[in-house]
């Protein structure tokens, strides 16, 4: 069983505990982690839990009836996602919503060889970089790696293309010389992986391990020595499916996919997949790596060479770049079918500041830049006008996902996306955005007054219209004037600016558009009429998104979002919290789960229901909630986090921003 502990248990009161379990035959191992302290006791379940439940320092007991405890669903029914900072301050997540791509030559041979294979991975989306330093091979003739000279020379590497680097430990020597090279990610081979004293020595480190299944291996015994680490003091076990032994010999191994979503039943922890070292061919590894995503993988590790014909090792099996550049492409367009974000590095990634509504000093001249979806004149576009103050440049795309998207990579600071309208109600594909884009938080909330007008070519009268643009809302909103001319046909665009521009682009005066009267000036429409929204008080809410994954300077505030912190430093009083969860299947657990925000004071002015994405009648809340004065603090947040996370399947705090009311 898993015993979690009180924050404020006396060194008695735990020595107290120790013993109890002790004389009952139950061996214990305890665990702080930057949240929670357990202990895991080990033994034959004889006793009843409440029996423990009830000593002092003790807030609750989970027994587990799987052989392996830590890493069991049991224990943690919710994903782990496994953190590792990159050397230009970006925070590389693995598990959750995102994929991400591990890749590298088999063995450093070079320093020249290592530089050219770094640019060019990184170019096409690998976040991690990899390479043997120290190659175990199955003949003591064979290449063998370059040893300490081999990690310095990746690391070297990573550092200057900001990526965190991966490597095989293959003795329990090795370590004071890696962790001096500075590792950032330890892999542990198929032959090593029932080295259980390698394990509990690496686990003792407390950095982020890939464990790769042996050749051998059953699911259970991969799990039991992911246990090695876990009860070792690592909270940060990655597991690779790297292909098993059987009688077939087309390839080297067979890669067993259907382990993928049998795992995922099984364990909280991330699970990656290995093709290279499975297939150990390479016009094979790409369709199995894009097969790995598909079955739900988490991400992929993958040989890639510039020269794989004169690679040292594994040449056959390593991708040229081009392959590789191509495995990211598809990989990308995949992504979003599975509803899921490809991760990408943020090169030379600075910590942007978040407007507080105040115009810029001298040191805040250089202009941030948001992204919004639309043509020049889109209602966004005033939304960003009208919270950074004409001091952010614009950046316009073709739909919302392309605003989460450029905001994850770098190519702008912020985004701007609708997330409601008082007459149409929420805009839902920004709803399964936020779910989808799990390194995306609300810094801010814009409430903006909608003022609708019908555009037309110059000369037209409202009786030669035939067709109009707008987008969905825009028609939802004027449904009472669409209502008198039964005969339009309706054409849907991305905005109301981008109807402006095909209105515009029609030679006939027969088309017209619903938008902004601003967009008449922009694209030489003539308005027609104005104001012919349903409804006055007509407003859209607007999020201001920006992304988490880059490395705050304090070390406190962990479980807040990055947004709460930049706020406080920008000196912005944050007024909303903002909620994503998803209720057990059990009677009361949505009733439960609202307990927490009647226990805690917190108002809801908000509470959405969307379907979860793969998952058949089965859906997740979206829920805001108001801050007062008292309770605009990191600790406050969290214990209401904290709690939420108690009685809820799946938690996640999306931001703690300023907002706007109306």
């Amino acid at each position: 069983m898993v015993i979690v502990l009180k924050h404020d248990i006396s060194p008695t009161e735990k020595k107290a505990l120790a013993n109890f379990l002790g004389e009952r035959n139950f061996k214990t191992n305890e665990i702080a982690g930057e949240e929670k302290t357990i202990l895991a006791a080990v033994g034959r379940l004889n006793l009843d839990v409440r029996e423990v439940e009830i000593l002092p320092g003790v807030e609750r007991v989970i027994p587990i009836s799987k052989p392996y405890k830590l890493a069991s669903r049991e224990f943690k029914p919710q994903d782990t996602v496994v953190e590792i900072p990159s050397p230009f301050k970006q925070m590389i997540r693995v598990g959750g919503k995102r994929i991400i791509s591990i890749a590298g030559p088999c063995a450093v041979e070079n320093r020249e060889q290592m530089m050219s294979v770094a640019k060019r991975v990184s170019e096409s989306g690998a976040v991690m970089l990899r390479g043997g330093a120290y190659k175990p091979r199955t003949s003591p003739y064979s290449f063998q790696g370059l040893g300490e000279e081999g990690c310095k020379i990746l690391k070297e590497a990573g550092d200057k293309f900001g990526m965190p680097v991966v490597t095989e430990v293959v003795a329990a020597e090795y370590l004071p010389t890696m962790e001096k090279c500075g590792i950032d990610c330890y892999q542990v081979g198929a032959r090593n992986m029932q080295n259980f004293e390698l394990l509990k020595r690496l686990g003792k480190l407390k950095k982020p391990v890939i464990l790769k299944r042996g050749i051998s291996a059953t699911i259970e015994e991969w799990l039991m020595s992911a246990e090695y680490l876990l009860s070792s003091g690592t909270e940060k076990v990655i597991l690779c499916e790297r292909g098993i032994r059987t009688y077939e010999r087309a390839t080297r191994n067979t890669l067993d996919l259907s382990a993928v979503p049998i795992l995922r039943q099984l364990t909280h922890l991330p699970i990656i997949v290995d093709p290279s070292h499975a297939l150990g061919i390479r016009d094979k590894v790409l369709p199995m790596a894009f097969a790995a995503i598909a079955a739900g993988a988490d991400g992929i590790i993958v040989e890639v060479h510039c020269n794989p014909e004169k690679a040292l090792s594994d040449g056959p099996q390593s991708l040229y770049p081009e392959q590789f550049d191509t495995l990211m492409r598809d990989i990308d367009a995949l992504s979003p079918i599975l509803g899921r974000e490809l991760a990408h590095l943020r090169p030379n990634l600075k910590p942007v500041k978040i407007s507080s509504g105040k115009k810029s000093t001298e040191n805040q001249k250089q202009k941030i830049v948001c992204a919004f979806c639309g043509k020049r004149g889109a209602y966004a576009e005033q939304a960003i006008t009208r919270h950074f103050e004409n001091e952010a440049s614009v950046l316009a795309v073709d739909s919302f996902r392309e605003i989460f998207q450029n905001v994850l990579d770098g190519r702008a600071d912020y985004g701007m996306v609708p997330i409601e309208n008082s007459l149409a109600g929420s805009v839902y594909e920004n709803y399964d955005n936020l779910a989808n884009f799990d390194d995306i938080s609300i810094v801010a909330s814009v409430t903006l007054r909608i003022k609708h007008a019908l555009l037309g070519a110059k000369g037209a009268r409202l009786e030669d219209i035939k067709s109009i643009y707008s987008h969905p809302q825009g028609f939802a909103q004027c449904s009472k004037f669409l209502g008198e001319h039964p005969d339009w046909s309706k054409i849907d665009s991305v905005s109301t600016a981008t109807a402006a521009l095909l209105a515009s682009k029609n030679p006939n005066k027969d088309s017209a558009a619903i938008a902004s009267a601003v967009n008449a000036k922009y694209y030489k429409l003539d308005i027609l009429r104005e104001s012919i929204e349903d409804d006055p008080k007509n407003y859209t809410r607007f999020f201001v998104i920006a992304a988490n994954h880059f490395i705050a300077k304090k070390k406190d505030d962990k479980s807040a979002s990055l947004a709460f912190r930049a706020q406080k430093v920008a000196g912005i009083k944050p007024n909303a919290v903002s909620f994503m969860f998803s209720t057990k299947n059990e009677p009361g657990s949505l009733c439960r789960c609202l307990g927490v925000f009647d226990k805690f004071k917190l108002n809801l002015s908000r509470l959405e229901s969307r379907p979860i994405h793969g998952e058949t009648w089965k859906y997740r809340f979206y829920a805001d909630a108001e801050l007062s004065q008292d309770e605009r603090t990191v600790d406050y947040v969290s214990q209401v986090l904290d709690s939420l996370m108690k009685v809820a399947q799946d938690v996640r705090l999306l931001g703690v921003y300023a907002a706007e009311t109306r």
